[in-house]
């Protein structure tokens, strides 16, 4: 029934793949065997409760071999029916091009982008062994379980990759167990032509346990592959890397070819491929032998569920306060006095330091809180300080109880491990860097808003204000990159209050947040406050209707507050609008939006220090914008903001001018 099994998988994915006339059929093929054993013999699951907790994760980072995922989710009674299978790749199947988190039951989270699936796996791993640190106990292993992720050749030649394997092994994640699926295809054809290098020695180098089995000749030698993953469960101070090497398109006339890696086999090739496999059924028809065969492993999972249910009711019994802490961090409750203590500030600060602030008052009150920056943690002031080394300390391989993360300079790596930690469960996940580098984080970020999930970036030295190292560090279309990504809140505030509404928003959303930050010393306003959480609100405001309408965020909000007193001592009626995130104001109502910024009044100067796109539905067609549409230069930031225009008299000089329009 093995063989069976396996040849089902190959032909039910060649069968969508065909109807669909679109597809990636070699994985599927090539890598049947090693989701079957995978699945049959080893991942602890629960088709029928998809998010057990203690479950094994399992990431396919080659996104485009997703046919081997959905006939592996289906026959293994994850509810993915017939007819979403033969709706592959249609509209509102259940079954898109490529796997997609929140969407098919099973998936862990959404690839297609060659090497994030690897990175997440590793966010996961990371979030299993810090949770594994903190609440497991001598008889009551709480949080035990693996990552598996299958990759292929295209996977280990993106960057991403070999950030992501470094860290792994670095911080000694045992059990993350690499699944490779060493076949040397890509598109253009075999892999010599760009990725020559010697795998094995390189994940050698990284601290990896390389487990190398060759399939070639004996395609579907389960007894191998499950040796294998044995051996690799069995190594605990190491992530675990499997070399399997396979023939891409096994049993198709296109085997071992570029031909089969992206498009449907062909009427006839499909054929000869049944031919070759011995299959008789007809299309999207599974034997129910092969079906009673896979419920074996659904029995198995539902028994491991059940057991741990015991257990854990058993643990709250013995450790009541840990099993309270570990299931409100598991249910991402929030508490009620989360605001408590976060608005007080006083002196001018950099919005990086009422940042650091916000977020050490935070981590007291939420144990689920884990993160970290990419190397720049003493100028993002994004750690979190406490006496307490196993819980606010760093995570390290001889630490997997700290909060801390050191993600090394791997900027992508690091928004893509968090993806994966915040993916896992149990855990709210924030990393920095600066704001310029969001560029090396971006498709990450882009999966967070794709996914839904609310990962939390903290981007300091946000704009010219960066000085005297350059045009190279001080961020100019960095803000309009990130406000064109849907589903993501960009929040840029302009004192410490700004700041605590951009945190509250974060962790009681459902999407990602990016707090835009500033390396230099702002004020602290009275007007500011709870407003900033409808993105943007009257700061200070004038006797009767305004003349003219000061619109800005972050620390661009401090010249406009000035020049509203130049145009007051010329009788102009100014508003100051302060706008710290565009995003949270355009989901309020027409009447609140009309309201703060009036469609009567239409002198307005936008101001910020950043790329002008972003403000022209504000400016209108009278409004003026004082805004960074050139590269910076090096220099002390106060000579760059004089220089660039960011005065309270060219403000002022900006009004008048689109008063008189």
């Amino acid at each position: 029934m093995k063989q069976t099994t396996i040849n089902a998988i190959r032909i039910l994915a060649a069968d969508a793949i065909q109807k669909a006339n679109s597809g990636h059929p070699g994985l599927p093929l090539g890598a049947a065997p090693i989701g079957y054993t995978l699945f049959q013999d080893f991942l602890k699951f629960n088709g029928k409760d998809p998010h057990w907790e203690d479950r094994d994760r399992f990431v396919l980072s080659a996104g485009h071999g997703s046919m081997l995922y959905y006939a592996l989710l289906h026959l293994y009674g994850f509810g993915l029916g017939m007819d979403e299978i033969e709706n592959f790749r249609q509209i509102g199947s259940k079954a898109p091009g490529h796997p997609e988190y929140g969407h098919t039951a099973g998936v862990e989270t959404t690839t297609g982008p060659l090497g994030q699936g690897i990175a997440n796996a590793v966010g996961m791993a990371l979030a299993e062994a810090n949770l594994a640190a903190r609440f497991n106990r001598p008889g009551f292993p709480v949080v035990d379980h693996y990552t598996y992720c299958l990759c292929g050749d295209g996977c280990l030649e993106e960057g991403i990759s070999y950030e992501a394997c470094s860290f792994a092994g670095n911080n000694a994640l045992g059990k993350l167990i690499l699944l490779y699926d060493d076949n040397d295809i890509t598109i253009e054809g075999n892999t010599d032509i760009a990725f020559k290098e010697n795998v094995a020695a390189r994940f050698e180098a990284q601290n990896w346990q390389v487990i190398k089995v060759d399939l070639v000749k004996n395609p579907d030698n389960v007894l191998m592959i499950s040796n294998a993953i044995r051996r690799a469960q069995r190594e605990k101070n190491k992530p675990s890397v499997i070399i399997f090497r396979t023939h891409i398109g096994y049993g198709s006339p296109l085997e071992g070819t570029s031909k089969c890696h992206g498009a449907p086999l062909g009427t006839a090739n499909l054929e000869e491929t049944r031919a070759k496999l011995g299959w008789t059924y007809p299309p999207f028809e599974i034997p129910a032998e092969v079906y009673r065969h896979t419920a074996k492993a659904g029995r198995r999972g539902a028994r491991l569920e059940r057991e741990w249910k015991t257990m854990f009711e058993e643990y709250e019994k013995r450790y009541p306060e840990l099993a309270a802490t570990y299931r409100t961090m598991m249910s991402g409750e929030l508490p009620a006095d989360l605001d408590r203590g976060l608005f007080e500030f006083s002196k001018p600060m950099a919005t990086r330091q009422t940042s650091a602030q916000i977020l050490n008052t935070l981590a007291a009150k939420l144990p689920s809180l884990i993160g970290g920056s990419a190397d720049l943690a003493p100028s993002n002031l994004s750690d979190m300080k406490n006496t307490d080394s196993l819980v606010y300390g760093d995570f390290t391989a001889e630490n997997h109880a700290g909060r801390n993360l050191h993600f090394g300079i791997r900027e992508h790596a690091m928004a893509a491990i968090s993806n994966g930690i915040q993916l896992h469960g149990g855990m709210r996940a924030y990393c920095a860097t600066f704001f310029v580098f969001s560029d090396y984080c971006k498709h990450a970020m882009r999966l967070s808003a794709l996914m839904n999930i609310p990962v939390i970036y903290i981007l300091t030295h946000d704009s010219i204000g960066v000085g005297e190292d350059g045009p190279t560090h001080e961020p100019v279309e960095q803000l309009i990159g990130l406000r064109s990504i849907p589903n993501m809140k960009v929040f840029r505030p302009a004192d410490g209050k700004e700041t605590a509404c951009a945190w509250l928003s974060a962790l009681r959303g459902s999407a990602p947040t990016a707090l835009v930050l500033s390396r230099q010393t702002l004020p602290q306003y009275d007007g500011s406050g709870e407003g900033a959480l409808k993105g943007g609100y009257v700061l200070s405001d004038c006797e009767g209707t305004p003349d003219v309408l000061l619109i800005a965020s972050g620390s661009e909000v401090e010249p406009c507050m000035k020049a509203q007193g130049i145009l007051a001592d010329e009788g102009i009626h100014a508003r100051v609008v302060s706008m710290p995130c565009i995003e949270l104001f355009e989901q309020q109502s027409e009447s609140y939006r009309d309201s703060v910024i009036p469609p009567a009044v239409k002198a307005r100067v936008c101001v910020e220090a950043g790329s002008s796109y972003s403000w022209y539905r504000y400016a209108g067609d009278k409004g003026e914008t004082v805004c960074m549409d050139t590269f910076g230069a090096s220099a002390p930031a106060s000579v760059l903001f004089r220089l660039y225009g960011f005065t309270p008299e060219n403000i002022a000089e900006k009004a008048k001018r689109s008063m008189a329009k």
